[in-house]
């Protein structure tokens, strides 16, 4: 897919959802820069994973600096998360998103500069890192996703990923935000947060520990699996770049929404 049919459907769903920012009449000051631009330095820099200093500044008429502030301006204003859930509505609507069924896993990534949520990491030698844990519907479209320390428990995530999940609008009747079945690995074996689970209506299918494998829930999962490989090509998703957990959490939240965009164009 050409990068600039991708840009121009997102800053079709994107621009209604920007706050208005009105110039003075006196004083004016300094003119504000471009917002599309602004967009395309943002995606340029999630992509190649290049720091915010290094954006070519004349390639996009926007600079770095101005790049990451608009970034987190949007986040604090919850635009990314408006934009997921309307591009969610959409695959609703056009019958591309199974809520039959939701997926869960996590993944480690290192922690370069330290920062909020983060922690030793058990998988690399107790290095500074975070995880993404992640939900998604039957066929791998992200429903939810969020940051922790590296150190944090798999399970203890179960529920606040489930209460991540926001109301899907799409077609007529009742916003829906509760999968039928949740599927995971033996990471999320406890029989408390089955009884979590199962208190909100939706079927626990968990790997329980100590069982030989070939329980047959790697032929249901694997679309998770895949959705995390779609996230790590965003070069900035790699490693933990940023310190703020905020902005980690804002590039989170705009590569979820352009996996959902690139299935509403694809098909």
């Amino acid at each position: 897919m050409r990068e600039e049919v991708l840009t121009d459907q997102l800053w079709e769903r994107l621009e209604p959802l920007l706050p208005v920012h009105p110039r003075r009449f006196r004083y004016p000051g300094r003119k504000r820069a471009d917002d599309r631009a602004a967009l395309e330095g943002i995606l340029y820099v999630i992509r190649t994973g290049i720091g915010w200093n290094r954006l070519p500044t004349a390639l996009f008429g926007a600079a770095g600096a101005t790049c990451w502030r608009r970034l987190t301006e949007w986040h604090e204003a919850g635009v990314w998360q408006q934009l997921h859930e309307r591009l969610l509505a959409e695959l609703r609507a056009a019958g591309l998103l199974d809520l039959s069924a939701a997926l869960v896993d996590s993944t480690h990534l290192r922690a370069l500069k330290r920062g909020d949520h983060t922690g030793p990491s058990p998988v690399d030698r107790r290095k500074p890192g975070s995880k993404h844990h992640l939900i998604t519907d039957a066929t791998g479209i992200p429903l939810a996703v969020t940051l922790t320390g590296g150190h944090r428990n798999d399970v203890t995530q179960l529920i606040p990923l489930l209460d991540a999940i926001p109301p899907i609008r799409g077609v007529v009747g009742k916003p829906r935000r509760r999968p039928r079945r949740l599927y995971a690995d033996r990471g999320y074996d406890h029989d408390k947060y089955r009884r979590l689970v199962r208190a909100r209506g939706i079927t626990p299918l968990i790997a329980r520990r100590g069982t030989e494998h070939g329980s047959g829930l790697g032929k249901v999962r694997w679309p998770v699996e895949r959705t995390f490989a779609w996230l790590k090509n965003f070069r900035r998703l790699r490693i933990r770049t940023e310190r703020r957990a905020d902005v980690h959490q804002a590039i989170l939240s705009l590569a979820c929404s352009i996996i959902c965009l690139r299935k509403l164009i694809l098909n």
